[in-house]
């Protein structure tokens, strides 16, 4: 199989993980969101170490530990990966998983904004107007709800802002995230041992089964992470780019197939303005990857010397 097409398929397979979350997170209940999170960040880091182990890729923790801007960009992306996790389970295990489908449809315009105004990027006309489309949408929603989405702008807002500290750091996944996760370490340890100080942890007392899901939780953490890496070093970010829209359509899908949600008139139109706003800032980017395809076709070849 050639390896443009393994990583597509590799891509497809982590988006589709990633989409498919919200019907995982209900199946560790009664833990509350908090507990749940904090088995997640425990149990993620075992996987990813017990991965490194089987390749037995420890090099890169010395020169490592001799970067510590690096070590500090990893440990924030911690920080913002923990709240975006935190609203994630919280979302889907309150009923909201809707919204937090859209967080993940807005996502690339937020980081179309991030590139303007923190890496001061220019954007083109038609980025513009799917950034003009996507406030539009948060507008309308904001009236269907009654209130601003909060849940899809933190999942939006946190996850482009990890992205760009991941893109600052420079770290490859397995090991950016075995580092992310040491740092929460101890955090959720004590907040696992606090639990069951006073009583009130599921993990046990729930049932084998339900200790073995909320140990899983590092596994599924792990692996679509694992399958997005392939995917990234064989196919074009154009590529990924298009890719990633399947995680929040399957979430979305979740959302009412699944669990039901309640989509009246208006919200509908709020999302149909999103998709719009997709579907011109995907063009864009497909159109500009074209014209810069056939400008490099048209570059005259070096005279060898």
């Amino acid at each position: 199989m050639p390896e443009s097409r393994r990583g597509v398929l590799y891509g497809i397979a982590a988006y589709a993980m990633w989409g498919l979350f919200p019907l995982y997170w209900p199946l560790l209940k009664p833990s509350s969101a908090l507990e749940i999170l904090a088995h997640r960040m425990a149990w993620s880091l075992v996987a990813v170490i017990a991965i490194l182990a089987v390749r037995r890729h420890w090099s890169w923790v010395r020169e490592l530990l001799r970067t510590p801007r690096k070590l500090g960009l990893l440990a924030l992306a911690a920080a913002i990966i923990t709240v975006n996790w935190g609203v994630y389970i919280y979302a889907v295990n309150t009923g909201n998983v809707v919204e937090s489908a859209l967080g993940y449809f807005i996502n690339p315009l937020v980081s179309v904004l991030f590139g303007v105004f923190l890496l001061k990027e220019r954007l083109r006309r038609r980025q513009w107007v799917a950034v003009g489309l996507g406030a539009l949408a948060v507008v309308v929603l904001t009236l269907d709800y009654g209130r601003l989405p909060w849940i899809a702008l933190v999942l939006a807002v946190s996850f482009g802002t990890y992205g760009l500290v991941k893109k600052t750091a420079r770290v490859g996944a397995a090991e950016s995230m075995a580092v992310e996760t040491l740092v929460l370490l101890l955090p959720a340890l004590g907040y696992i041992l606090y639990l069951g100080q006073q009583g009130t942890s599921t993990f046990g007392s729930a049932g084998t089964g339900h200790a073995l899901l909320l140990a899983g939780a590092g596994v599924v953490t792990a692996i679509p992470l694992l399958a997005f890496t392939a995917a990234a070093i064989r196919v074009p970010l154009t590529t990924i780019g298009l890719l990633q829209y399947i995680a929040p359509v399957l979430q979305f899908l979740c959302g009412v197939l699944v669990v039901h949600e309640t989509m009246p008139a208006s919200r509908w139109a709020g999302f149909a303005i999103v998709w719009l706003a997709l579907s011109v800032f995907t063009w864009d980017s497909l159109s500009t990857a074209r014209e810069a395809r056939r400008t490099e076709r048209k570059q005259p070849e070096p005279v060898p010397a």
